[in-house]
Parts: C-alpha cells; structure tokens; sequence
C-alpha cells in the first residue's frame, strides 16, 4: 500500500500507546495498520507510517516487533530501525526514478505517436502515378514468371510476407494461389499512406520490371519484382483484428478448426491442398488411361450399403432416404451399359468417431470391374495406387510440394505389395477372430510396407461379398493398409449369382424388396465382378504425411 494509505490506518491506532506494532510471522504489510490487532509484517512498512505521519508526531512514536518463533513484542533495536529507514529511503528514491522514468517512457511515447501521426498526415499528400513513359504492363500470374523476366508486368494478390528495411525499402512477398513472388518497394513507393499502414493477407496490385535475383541471393522463383508503381485492392484491417491475432503457429487446434477458411492461406495447408488438386486429377487420369467411365451417382438414397448404424437420415418427401454410406451399387448398374466405371464423390457415415482417421464426410475414390477375378482385382488395385503416385511425382511443383511436407518420401514402384491372408494376421498378432484398428495399425508400421490384406471373415464383412470356393467361411475381400495411416482401400468381388444373393438379403436381415434394381443385375445377364472404394483424405495423409485426416480438406463437415 502507498506510505498515504499507510499513514491513514495508523490512525486507528491508540494514541495515549505511540506504538506501531510488527509482527513478522502473522502480520501483513498490505492490510495491516500498526496496530497490535492489525500489525505490519516488516519494520519497513512501519518506518514508512512514520514517516506519513505529521512531522510533530513522528518522534513520539515507537517500533515494537514480535519476532518468528516469539511470543512477545520488543522495541525494535537500534540497529535494526537504522536498516528499515535506509530501506524505506532506497524503496523511496526507486520510487521516484521509477516515477520518473515512466514519465519519460510517456513521453517518448507521446512524442513518437506525434511523429507517426507527422508521417501519417505527410504520407497523405503523396500521390502514386504510373509512369506514362514505361512499358505497358503485361498482366501474369506468378506461376508464370520465368517467362517474363526482363519484362514489365502487373500482378495481383495477397500480401502474404511484409518486411521494412529502413525508411526507403520495403519487401512484401506476394501470393496469387499459383505461387510466390517477393517483390522490392523503394523511395517514395514506401512512403505513402498505403505502404505505411499496409498488413497482411490484403490483395494489392504491384506493377515492374521482373528481375533475377544477384548472384548469392534467393528468393521463391529465382526472380524478384522491382515495383515502380502498385495500388491498394483492398486493406485487412490491422490492430486487434489482423490476422496474426486471430490465428498463429501456437493457436489451439480447436480455435485452428474455427478459422479454418484462415488456416488454408498458410503455407502448408495451401501446399496440401494443391498436392490434393493433382492427386484428384492423377486418379481421373488413372481411369481414362485404363479405359473406365466415369459415373455421377446420387448422394441421397433409400438403400443401406455397408450396415444401418452409420446412416444419416432424412426424410424426402414423406419417405425415408440417407446420404449415401457408397455409390458401389449404382456403380454395378453400369456396368452391362459402360463397361468399367469409377466415381470420385462424397460419402457419408453417421459414425461420431473422433480419431485422426475418421471423417463424417469425406472424398471416395470407388471403382467397379466386371469379368474379373479376385487376383486381377488385387492387381488392379496395387496398379492405381503406383500409378497415381507415379503421376504426382512426375510434375515437378507437385513434387517439390510432396517432399516438403513428407521429406524423405518415395515411390513405391519397385517392389510389389505384401499380400497376407486375415488368418496369416490373425496368427502374427495373436488375436481372435477379429483384429481392433490399433494392432492391425502397429503391424503395418512394423513391416513398413503397403499390405494387401486379404480373405477376411464373411461375418465381420458386407453382405454383397461372396464367400471363396476353398473355404467358405471367408470371402474374396481385401483392404490395402499403409504405413502411417492403416486401411486407405475396402474392396472384395461381389456376389453375382441370384440366389445367392437373395440368401444374403435374408441373412442380415434386409428387406429386398427397395434392392430389386440391385437384383436385376443378377437376373439380366450377371457376371463375375468385383470393386472397391479408397478413401482420398488417407490416401492423402499417407502421401503428405499428415497426422489427421482433418487436415486434408478445405473445411471438414459442419465447418
């Protein structure tokens, strides 16, 4: 408390006793007053009550201290009020430098928000014109630099970097989506009102002369922007509401979720999601060159595909519909009409399962052959899987991006995938009938390899897979499991024959009737065929090396 505050407790005190009273285990020189109910804790703070009080009244009164351990107060020796009062001058001259500078931080304070506000309102009055005499400015994106060096050119985007060199040079490193460009502002380019109160993520317009960089210096393209005229698009508001506020490195994932549509203008999440753009394409490609059709089936039905219990529903018009669970039986429809047919769509599972490899929504990658066995199924699978990694990584931006977030990673094209039985699992991991997520996750890890899981129980599979001739209690089923990640791919033959299928039906319990459709594919000319679904965000999470599946979309469901 301050020495006025102080003096003003010792006023409680007994006056006919002149005693100011320190207790130095049960007092306090916050709440205490100096009286024997109420002590001070330090001689100090006494000395400093004196010394409060009016100078007529400050030699009557004395020091009594009870020390730790005592039950009895003492007037305070000599040499110990000697020290309290050179304490209470010392705590009193640091007082008032502190005082002192805290003025002088003020106004110095004071003095450079005047000489701000000065630069402010002269920056005001400097007005940018393009130079009449220049080159006209051909427009680019940044992606296309290279071919434009020693050329005047204009480009938009947003300030993703900004950087001031002294009073006559700044740098801003420029984003358009395409790519990066770092771009050098100087003179009286720097000193307008613009260039002055300029933040990031605003979109600017920077006309110049593209330039390689010297000899020894880097810069995202080998090349700079030597701006000789830019305007201002639009301004993101700095203070309390820039966006370094809102969100950073050390921001909490859930905050990270709720500014999704901030989180993707950094500079990884962009890189993932442009890695993810060329994987979409390579998949496409990847069909094309095989000679597959591709097929938009809808996302709302009334037919269950892979069990009830992960359904979304809804109701359509007075009927019961879903969100599809996988587009696989509209996809076998097409098959006497297209030949082999993909379709790379949204899926839906009413699972509220919060792992790093679950989603409600998510991107599925599904595919349907027709007289094929199950050995050509497998290879076809492991052949797309090479295929579309061989894609990426032959695109030189794709892969430079794949190797920043996943360094060290490789094609996996020399060596065939491991195909292992369930029951040969089943034996390496000592389990039952079943294999949890978990273990079958650490023994992938552990080989360290991609592994075609094979031939897995019929009860603990769909309804549509049909059991192998050697061992009916299995089917031709498989899921190709990644290290990092685990399952990326579900797929199996499907049952072909009629009957069959109807004994399917009334196994799991399920009215056939809403199937018909389903089962004419089996009454109008069937053949042997199989398929399967993978699952693009781990497919993505096993290429770039992300530790959540969350991560690998533009805003996850619900955003």
């Amino acid at each position: 408390m301050s020495a006025d505050e102080i003096a003003s407790k010792t006023q409680e005190m007994s006056l006919n006793e002149n005693f100011l009273f320190v207790d130095e285990a049960a007092g306090s020189d916050e709440t205490g007053s100096g009286v024997q109910t109420a002590p001070f804790k330090t001689a100090v703070a006494a000395v400093a009550a004196i010394a409060g009080m009016p100078a007529e009244k400050q030699a009557s009164f004395k020091v009594q201290v009870k020390k730790a351990g005592s039950d009895e107060y003492a007037e305070i020796t000599a040499s110990a009020l000697k020290k309290a009062k050179k304490t209470h001058d010392l705590n009193i001259k640091k007082a008032k430098k502190q005082a002192e500078q805290a003025a002088k931080e003020s106004e110095q304070a004071a003095a450079k928000q005047a000489e701000e506000q000065r630069k402010l309102d002269e920056s005001k009055k400097i007005v940018l014109t393009e130079d009449a005499s220049l080159p006209a400015a051909k427009q680019i994106k940044i992606r296309d630099g290279a071919a434009n060096r020693n050329t005047r050119v204009k480009v938009f985007g947003w300030v993703n970097r900004l950087r001031v060199q002294g009073k006559d040079m700044m740098f801003i490193v420029l984003r358009d989506g395409s790519g990066f460009l770092q771009c050098v502002l100087t003179n009286r380019l720097c000193h307008t009102y613009d260039a002055l109160t300029l933040t990031l993520e605003s979109t600017v317009a920077l006309y110049g002369e593209l330039k390689e960089v010297p000899e020894g210096k880097t810069a995202p393209g080998g090349h700079e922007l030597i701006v000789d005229y830019w305007e201002v698009v639009s301004k993101a508001p700095g203070g309390d509401d820039a966006v370094t506020n809102i969100l950073n490195s050390e921001s909490d994932p859930s905050i990270k979720y709720h500014q999704r549509h901030l989180v993707i203008r950094g500079d990884t999440a962009s890189s993932v999601l442009k890695v993810r753009s060329r994987v979409m394409r390579a998949f496409r490609d990847h069909f094309d060159s095989a000679g597959y059709y591709e097929v938009t089936p809808p996302c709302m039905v009334q037919t269950q595909v892979e069990g009830g219990s992960t359904l979304f529903s809804f109701n359509y018009y007075g009927e019961n519909a879903y969100l599809t669970q996988s587009s696989q039986l509209y996809l076998e429809t097409c098959l006497p009409s297209m030949g082999a047919v993909y379709t790379i769509s949204e899926s839906y599972r009413a699972e509220k399962s919060n792992t790093r490899r679950h989603l409600s929504e998510y991107s599925h990658c599904e595919a349907e052959i027709p007289f094929i066995s199950f050995t050509d199924l497998l290879d076809g699978i492991e052949n797309m899987v090479k295929d579309v990694v061989n894609r990426v990584w032959a695109e030189p931006e794709t892969r430079a991006m794949i190797e920043e977030l996943n360094p060290g990673f490789k094609p996996i094209t020399d060596e065939p995938f491991l195909r292992m039985r369930y029951e040969d699992a089943i034996k390496t991991l000592s389990f039952g009938d079943d294999i949890p997520e978990s273990p079958e996750r650490f023994m992938t890890d552990t080989i360290g390899k991609p592994i075609l899981l094979t031939h897995f129980p019929g009860p603990i599979k769909a309804f549509y897979m049909p059991p192998t001739e050697e061992d009916p209690r299995v089917t031709e089923s498989v899921d190709l499991l990644m290290p990092g990640v685990g399952e990326i791919v579900g797929g199996s033959m499907r049952i072909w024959d009629y009957d069959t299928l109807l004994a399917a039906y009334k196994r799991e319990g399920l009215d056939p009737a809403p199937y018909y459709w389903y089962l004419d594919q089996r009454k109008y000319g069937t053949c042997p065929h199989g398929g399967f679904g993978l699952g693009v965000e781990r497919f993505l999470a096993w290429l770039t090396n992300r530790f959540t599946v969350r991560g690998l979309l533009p805003a996850p469901a619900c955003f």
